[in-house]
């Protein structure tokens, strides 16, 4: 049987994938001990979806905010933990089969200066190094350190992009 907790993360998780966006920018954040260590920060507004296209563009975008942030912040903040490895000492508390659980997310949101944020740093051993913020006007910043560029794989994930194929077929053209 489901939990209410795993109800509220599957339908989050629904929410997020109805989410359209475009990356308007990449920069590469260099750590400040270890420049093997980079990090991206990437800015996206969110965007209609196709047939949708003859619609004011800011009034999808804050309508995309109204209704979807939620669900956009859990499902990076979930392909952010699963991709997670322990550092140094955080070994002790890792585990390889874990989960982001909702009081995880729910614990790392605030409303910080009319954006809403998700800023995580380690959960249960794993080295998150997560930052998110969704602006009312549509627009979203996520930034990572030590990450590389993992982010970008997460939004194609979440774009529905396919990752992976056989070896030896043909590439498949993605839309």
């Amino acid at each position: 049987m489901v939990s209410e907790a795993q109800q509220i993360g599957y339908d989050l998780l629904k929410t997020g994938t109805l989410v359209s966006f475009r990356i308007l920018k990449e920069e590469v954040l260099q750590a400040p001990a270890d420049e093997a260590e980079f990090g991206l920060r990437v800015h996206l507004r969110f965007v209609a979806e196709e047939g949708e296209e003859d619609i004011d563009e800011d009034e999808i975008a804050e309508n995309t905010a109204e209704w979807g942030s939620f669900g956009f912040l859990f499902i990076l903040a979930v392909l952010s933990f699963a991709e997670a490895k322990p550092r140094n000492a955080s070994i002790l508390e890792y585990a390889e089969k874990d989960e982001l659980k909702l009081a995880d997310f729910i614990e790392r949101l605030r409303f910080v200066r009319g954006e809403l944020h998700y800023d995580a740093n380690y959960i249960r051993g794993r080295r998150i190094k997560t930052r998110i913020a969704v602006r009312s006007d549509g627009t979203v910043t996520v930034d990572t350190v030590g990450r590389g560029k993992s982010v970008l794989r997460w939004l194609e994930r979440v774009q529905g992009k396919k990752l992976m194929q056989l070896v030896g077929q043909p590439q498949q053209p993605t839309s």
